[in-house]
């Protein structure tokens, strides 16, 4: 019959499995972090689709009501404002994440802090 493993062996076996894990384990995603070209896009996409409800909703106001196209008109307005309001937030939150990144407090008047 064969003995009993020793602890030792045993231990060392680990780290050798340990290290070949580490090894060969997953690597860190690179795609994690937005490129600029990705949050630009973001926020044309929040502009247009605020374009487009508001444009929507005003068209099927004036369909419904049998008017000139004013609802439309005003909706298309409102929509606009809607995704620049859109845009501006997306744009002071990749501001406040970028000054933590820095190690600045964001809640700072000057921004430092």
């Amino acid at each position: 019959m064969s003995e009993p493993p020793s602890d030792a062996r045993l231990k060392a076996l680990e780290d050798r499995i340990s290290a070949a894990k580490a090894e060969h384990g997953p690597r860190p995603r690179s795609d994690e972090h937005y490129s600029q070209a990705n949050i630009a896009w973001r926020m044309v996409i929040e502009l247009v689709a605020g374009l487009g409800i508001g444009f929507g909703m005003g068209y099927g106001l004036d369909l419904l009501f049998g008017t000139l196209p004013v609802f439309m008109l005003i909706f298309v307005g409102l929509g606009l404002a809607a995704g620049v309001k859109t845009m501006m937030r997306t744009a002071k939150e990749l501001e406040v994440k970028a000054m933590q990144a820095d190690g600045q407090d964001p809640e700072a008047p000057d921004g430092k802090g």
